[in-house]
């Protein structure tokens, strides 16, 4: 179970994302910049934090193709995870997610799909896992266990 805490003791959003990604590290660059609170942690979908996570919780792992929100020991995946990630950053973004929460699951997350599969193809890939600076090392949890 996740359980990484805040100073009001509450628990934190963590995003797990495609670590060879560059559409995904661009996001993960994007929700820091619009994070001003610290709020969100962070972990790639290959790190051993975040398998295990993903195997206690039996999840059906689709080959690392959608970026994952756990909020409260909460999963939230594809357009459910984006939408949730807008609603809680700072200034005009929480207003995506009241124009767009309405938008039906089986509509949003094909069109989600469509733009996941072919992100290596328009954006590229890297060959090993984007490593943080030391400034953001510390809202990154891949070397830390999943308590």
């Amino acid at each position: 179970m996740i359980r990484k805490q805040n100073n009001a003791g509450t628990d934190v959003p963590i995003i797990l994302f495609d670590g060879v990604c560059n559409l995904c590290e661009s996001t993960v660059h994007f929700v820091i910049r619009r994070d001003r609170k610290k709020q969100f942690r962070f972990a790639s979908l290959q790190s051993e934090a975040a398998q295990e996570f993903l195997s206690s919780k039996q999840y059906a792992f689709d080959d690392l193709s959608s970026v994952l929100l756990i909020i409260d020991n909460k999963l939230f995946r594809k357009s459910r995870a984006a939408l949730q990630i807008v609603r809680r950053l700072d200034g005009a973004w929480p207003i995506l997610y009241y124009l767009l929460f309405w938008i039906p699951k089986f509509i949003a997350d094909p069109v989600y799909d469509f733009v996941g599969n072919r992100r290596y193809k328009w954006f590229g890939k890297k060959s090993e896992c984007w490593v943080p600076d030391d400034e953001l090392r510390q809202r990154f949890i891949d070397e830390q266990l999943f308590l």
